[in-house]
């Protein structure tokens, strides 16, 4: 289930807010002795995160679904979405051993939809989390995230750090499996969104700027703005600079014609990224791009109108 986004925070007591956390959603399915982990596009995840693999160890049931999100803490202690897709994007299995050392994860589980043999998705939220504290044992890299009632007072808080936003649910609302519904509602602090990289400038034979790009629904693909700073490391300019020589071509893969095109070379668009950035401009660019992180998610899946919220 996806909440729908929202500008402003819904009043009633019939609304209770959690903390939007920045990282990778994550479903467990467990029927002992099976235990399988899948991401939001339902690719497997269960080699990645073998901290939360063991569900007896954890959770009280012979069979069950969880939704959650695994998040990861940057340098300053808050999630970073960079640092979680160390984890969600190792390619090579046999360096998840070694990676998980180096970037431990929480999982933050906030639904249970399914129990002991019974679908409980009809069930209102606020009965399935009363189950779900009833089952759920935490540990160090299981959590179960907490419900405000004062929805206005957790948006201050997570402004006031910086953090992603909340997401506001109804007590009464059913889990709508695989659907997006209003009775969720998304409240972002800033906004994101998912590009394709279509090229880059250097600065001397380091990368120091990408340009990105979003499909339209027939397959073109659309500059949309530069980006650079953001949480990027310099070590992670040399990697990203090491994995887009091999992929340069002589032609911008764009429709439309960048800005400060003149010293850019050009990529084919296979890599994608997480951009955070202050609004759409009038002229169809993003303003204020910052990276984010590097994603799994594939280029075709960027398009430009389910990421305009």
């Amino acid at each position: 289930m996806e909440p729908k986004s929202s500008s402003t925070i819904p009043k009633g007591n019939h609304w209770i807010a959690q903390v939007k956390w920045d990282g990778v959603r994550v479903l467990t399915y467990h029927e002992k002795p099976q235990v399988r982990l899948f991401n939001r596009k339902l690719r497997e995840r269960t080699l990645h995160y073998p901290e939360i693999t063991d569900v007896p160890s954890f959770c009280d049931a012979g069979s069950v679904i969880l939704d959650g999100e695994v998040i990861a803490l940057g340098p300053d202690g808050k999630p970073s979405f960079r640092e979680v897709m160390r984890r969600d994007g190792v390619t090579r299995l046999e360096r998840v051993e070694a990676v998980r050392k180096s970037v431990p994860i929480i999982y933050m589980v906030f639904d249970i939809i399914y129990l002991n043999g019974q679908w409980i998705n009809t069930l209102p939220f606020s009965e399935r989390t009363e189950i779900l504290a009833n089952v759920l044992r935490p540990n160090e890299h299981v959590q179960i995230v907490s419900s405000e009632s004062d929805s206005q007072a957790l948006w201050t808080v997570m402004k006031d750090y910086g953090m992603e936003g909340i997401v506001v649910k109804q007590k009464q609302s059913p889990y709508y499996i695989a659907q997006e519904r209003d009775v969720w509602l998304k409240v972002k602090n800033y906004r994101d969104l998912i590009a394709v990289i279509g090229g880059f400038t250097l600065r001397g034979e380091i990368i120091n700027s990408i340009l990105l790009g979003l499909y339209d629904k027939e397959g073109k693909l659309w500059y949309i703005g530069h980006a650079g700073a953001g949480k990027m490391t310099q070590h992670d300019w040399r990697e990203l600079t090491a994995a887009l020589r091999p992929m340069a071509v002589p032609k911008p893969p764009f429709v439309n014609k960048p800005e400060r095109h003149r010293d850019a070379l050009w990529v084919q668009p296979q890599l994608t990224v997480k951009v955070k950035y202050a609004e759409w401009t009038e002229g169809g660019a993003l303003r204020q791009p910052t990276i984010e992180g590097f994603t799994t998610v594939p280029p075709e899946e960027c398009r430009v109108k389910p990421f305009n919220n």
